[in-house]
């Protein structure tokens, strides 16, 4: 007897450009999932579809309304206020573990990375800035070796993909956040751990207030 290796299920291929859809707002929050047009699109059965679907509501990324459907999760502010303490104390201890880990080799890389984001935000681009800034933030928490805060870090922030863009569309935010990250790499620069946690933390907390702002200011016009 052979054990077979199979290619990936068909369901979690569909879960994977579904995920891709809702981060590239192609899907956005609140959206209903026509079901019958992607099975169209895809050229597939409901069955493997419904699979995905069940995925990414385990992933927290859409909603199933029993009788009503399928609807890409829209983040309240209660929402907000529960996930990102959560993330601030895990992405700065990320932090700190990454100065600690952090070689002469790691340091000229995620300099590379931050010159990216300058550019970025420079052009005013962001996109752009957004997926550099995800690569900038998951090389740190490469750079920190723990693999059960990565993982925990990795679910979270499936979630907050769904938030997160929103925050940088704030007059003012794309340079404070690009000053943030200066402020971090100094830390790294330093080799200090201590500032590093600090100043990640402080940078979670930034787009938290601004995400926390913008979501009430959304929720005062509606109510006009």
């Amino acid at each position: 007897m052979t054990d077979r290796i199979t290619s990936q299920a068909l369901y979690m291929q569909v879960a994977d450009r579904l995920r891709e859809q809702i981060y590239q707002n192609e899907l956005a929050p609140g959206d209903a999932i026509d079901e019958m047009a992607l099975c169209e699109r895809f050229g597939i059965s409901r069955t493997p579809l419904r699979e995905a679907l069940k995925v990414l509501d385990s992933e927290g990324l859409i909603e199933l309304i029993p009788r009503r459907g399928s609807f890409v999760r829209r983040m309240d502010i209660e929402e907000l206020n529960e996930l990102f303490p959560v993330m601030v104390v895990l992405e700065g201890l990320c932090a700190r573990e990454a100065v600690e880990n952090c070689a002469t080799e790691d340091l000229q890389r995620l300099e590379t990375m931050h010159e990216k984001l300058e550019s970025f935000a420079e052009q005013g681009d962001i996109d752009g800035y957004y997926e550099q800034n995800f690569v900038f933030h998951q090389a740190i928490q490469d750079l920190s070796g723990n693999k059960w805060l990565q993982r925990v870090i990795g679910d979270l922030r499936k979630v907050l993909r769904l938030a997160r863009h929103m925050q940088l569309t704030i007059p003012g935010r794309l340079e404070s956040s690009l000053s943030e990250h200066r402020q971090i790499m100094q830390a790294f620069k330093e080799k200090d751990p201590d500032l590093a946690d600090q100043n990640m933390q402080n940078h979670l907390k930034q787009q938290w207030f601004s995400l926390v702002d913008k979501s009430e200011s959304n929720t005062r016009v509606k109510n006009k």
